[in-house]
């Protein structure tokens, strides 16, 4: 190969080169489980992360795509773990069903609460999303804790959200966090392993709000 020979892009337009991508993706994932309303987030997030093996590793609650959409469209708001997965969130397609995005973890109090327990602030966190944000989409792509807490609220009837994005990346409870949150009879997206992260957790919220807003 001539390594001097200058590169030219297919395309240059953005439309043009996502769909050459969601082609791209579609061809080389084959044949797979997803159903026609789940596709469209698996392709997000193969997209955000060019992994295949973590895309068809997503696991969805039956009732998943209808919930976040419908969370969506009521104007619930979307609670993220941390702020890296808040910025990537398009606030502008949430905005038009009046939905916001909500990070805690760096709110005073929950700095200070969590000092005096001498525990986690992503715990101490969906504490206080779980009493603020009823009915919420809770977007967790970083801190296996935040995810372990909000299947324990759940469990103990102290957080009712519309939807769990449990995505998140590491070595340390991340795997395990997802597989109890696939217990759970509450809408969910997750996926088996340690593989995800704030990308793919702002991909797959994306995703649910271009669909709501085709719907």
């Amino acid at each position: 190969m001539d390594f001097r020979t200058e590169f030219t892009p297919l395309t240059v337009q953005p439309q043009e080169i996502e769909e050459k991508s969601f082609q791209i993706i579609a061809e080389e994932l084959g044949e797979h489980s997803f159903t026609a309303e789940q596709f469209p987030v698996v392709q997000r997030v193969i997209h955000a992360s060019a992994d295949f093996e973590l895309g068809r590793s997503l696991l969805f609650h039956p009732d998943a795509i209808r919930a976040g959409v419908e969370a969506i469209r009521s104007g619930k708001p979307v609670v993220a773990d941390v702020q890296m997965v808040q910025v990537g969130i398009s606030k502008q397609r949430l905005a038009q069903f009046g939905s916001q995005v909500h990070v805690y973890i760096s709110d005073p109090d929950v700095i200070e609460e969590a000092k005096r327990l001498n525990t986690t602030r992503a715990i101490v966190s969906m504490r206080k999303a779980a009493r603020e944000a009823d009915g919420a989409i809770f977007a967790i792509g970083n801190a296996p804790t935040a995810l372990l807490e909000l299947i324990r609220l759940v469990k103990e009837g102290l957080a009712r959200p519309g939807l769990i994005i449990g995505l998140p990346v590491g070595f340390v409870s991340a795997a395990e966090s997802k597989a109890e949150l696939a217990k759970l009879d509450v809408p969910f997206i997750t996926n088996v392993g340690r593989k995800g992260g704030s990308t793919v957790t702002v991909a797959a919220v994306n995703a649910l709000a271009l669909l709501a807003a085709r719907s």
